[in-house]
């Protein structure tokens, strides 16, 4: 926990009292959290964190307004040389700080606790001068740190690939346990997967080749390169990460998927871990799930003003289906998560059926597909409707089956979310019908559908003004002369990676289904009928969105449409997959 929330009963409540105030949590929720306060005794931030009631920056931006100060985001800052020098990198490292702007007087410095008085007298005799403190998260904190003091990791990899050549090549290669229990390979592994959390990374690759081990990150969503390890240690690095996550090191030949646990700079984080053998040995990729960042909450989505109001308005509907649809990483879980976040409260019951559990959330009841012991989404969700849920959240409706019943749930009384693989909303429609739903079903208990994509983000540090726009995607974008003197351009420095864009955002279109559009489903009206009905009703198109976030400077013309051009261009399912 970044700064200790109050931990008298008094000072809890202020802090609870805010955060309600905030919109961030319900009286429901912090009634829960004070008797649980009572209970154990712990923070009640702690508490409302550790219950996903809220986020930690949300926690933090509260303490700082309970206790005077200012919350500021660390994400693109930068700090003059002059004012890091006038603290040790280890110093603030060891207190959580980070100078951010002084003068003859004064010293501004970001905290992660920011109610720490003694270490604020240390930095003022330290600097000679007055401190004024300004709130942050600790992760954010730390990165912050590895940023701006220029903590080269990359160096520090490589010094621990030497030592780690050098005590592989005294153990036997046959003793894979004896490799792996090498202090240099422990610490290697450890590194590298500290610095793809520090990235942001989502997903962490180990490619086998014929002379070398290749690593790439995903980052926003584009692979990049990052260190190449020596062949000799392929073996004693794969090994290290399947021990992690608890497989069985001498399987070679055979796919193994497992899951492991890490504390990474004081953020809880759990990583998938898939091997795959191919003909270079054993491809392993590691999916990132970052707590901190999994769970938004609605407002966090970044939705525009009229989305997110209606996909609000959707899910306080007591009964009916609600689908998300997007190719695989679009954020689609991230968006079902969110939703149940603001209807988590006592008096809802939530089940989910997901494939994995990605997350998981408190209170709600959260059960793993597994096919080899016979329970599919079709059969799991049969019993969960014996569970006596108000709410159900299936990972991915696959097959006839499951949307069968996943129609009957929502006909019966329970909100239904899920998703589905389609380029649009709209897209749901035919694709439904091709799994056999009937049409007067289908218009019955659709609420709404979410299409969506993540579009990456321009840097702000080093985003330039577009000076020859391509006039094809000014066209694509309905782009007009006047308004192309407000584009920015990708350029690519230290802070983003040097790919231009740091962060990523969604863009999305949300169907509502209007007593209209209902009729129309019902009556099997043609994709054209059904997409004019949408729009009269007020539904914007994904390109439109597309287009706002190029002129208001979030996003490049190129990265808009490499996301939107095939919205609605769908593609003709197999015919298996709807058997």
């Amino acid at each position: 926990m970044s700064g200790p929330p109050s931990t008298g009963k008094q000072g809890g409540g202020r802090l609870g009292e805010r955060l309600v105030d905030r919109g961030c949590i319900t009286e429901a929720q912090l009634s829960l959290a004070l008797k649980e306060q009572q209970r154990t005794g712990a923070r009640l931030g702690e508490i409302i964190t550790s219950l996903g009631f809220a986020t930690e920056n949300e926690i933090t931006s509260s303490l700082a307004s309970q206790a005077g100060v200012e919350h500021v985001d660390l994400a693109n800052i930068s700090v003059p040389p002059a004012v890091l020098s006038l603290l040790e990198e280890s110093f603030c490292r060891e207190h959580k700080l980070l100078p951010l702007a002084a003068d003859e007087r004064r010293i501004r410095v970001a905290m992660a606790n920011s109610f720490d008085v003694l270490t604020v007298d240390a930095v003022s005799q330290m600097s000679g001068r007055a401190v004024e403190v300004m709130a942050t998260t600790e992760p954010a904190l730390l990165a912050a740190i590895d940023r701006v003091y220029g903590t080269d990791i990359c160096k520090s990899i490589e010094c621990l690939i030497e030592q780690a050549v050098r005590a592989t090549e005294k153990t036997d290669a046959s003793e894979i346990r004896g490799v792996v229990g090498e202090q240099p390979v422990i610490q290697l592994v450890d590194a590298i997967l500290r610095d793809a959390v520090r990235r942001e990374c989502t997903d962490v690759h180990f490619e086998p080749e014929a002379r070398i081990v290749r690593t790439r990150f995903r980052i926003d969503g584009i692979l990049l390169p990052s260190v190449t390890l020596p062949k000799t240690l392929q073996t004693a690095v794969v090994a290290r990460i399947k021990l992690l996550a608890d497989l069985d090191i001498s399987k070679t030949r055979l796919p193994q998927d497992g899951k492991l646990s890490s504390k990474i700079d004081s953020r809880a984080v759990d990583m998938r871990v898939s091997t795959l053998p191919t003909v270079h040995g054993e491809n392993v990729v590691l999916r990132i799930l970052d707590k901190a960042k999994i769970v938004l909450s609605l407002e966090q989505l970044g939705f525009s003003e009229r989305n997110f109001h209606v996909f609000s308005d959707a899910i306080k509907r007591p009964a009916g289906i609600i689908l998300v649809t997007g190719p695989t990483g679009s954020g689609k879980t991230t968006t079902l998560y969110a939703a149940l976040k603001a209807l988590n409260t006592m008096d809802m019951k939530i089940a989910t059926l997901e494939d994995p559990v990605e997350y998981e959330l408190p209170v709600i009841r959260q059960s793993q597909v597994n096919v080899q012991a016979g329970l599919t989404f079709g059969k799991g969700l049969r019993s969960l409707l014996r569970q006596d849920p108000d709410v159900i959240l299936v990972g991915e409706i696959r097959d006839a089956e499951t949307i069968e019943v996943a129609l009957r749930a929502a006909m019966t009384g329970h909100l239904v979310l899920s998703t589905l693989h389609t380029n649009s909303a709209l897209g749901a429609i035919p694709r439904m019908l091709n799994m056999g739903v009937e049409p007067f079903m289908m218009a019955s208990t659709l609420v709404a559908i979410v299409a969506q994509r993540l579009v990456r983000r321009l840097c702000r540090v080093c985003r330039e003004k577009e000076t020859e726009p391509d006039p094809v995607a000014c066209r694509a974008l309905s782009i007009t002369a006047d308004e192309m003197a407000g584009l920015y351009r990708a350029v690519g420095c230290d802070q983003c990676n040097d790919t231009g864009f740091r962060g990523r955002r969604a863009i999305a279109e949300v169907l509502c289904v209007t007593p209209a559009l209902s009729a129309a489903i019902a009556s099997m009206a043609n994709h054209e009928t059904l997409r004019e009905i949408a729009i009269r009703d007020g539904m914007a198109m994904m390109n439109e969105e597309g287009r706002n976030l190029v002129l208001n400077g979030e996003t490049s013309m190129q990265e808009a449409l490499r996301h939107i051009w095939d919205s609605h261009q769908e593609t003709e399912e197999p015919e298996e997959a709807a058997a």
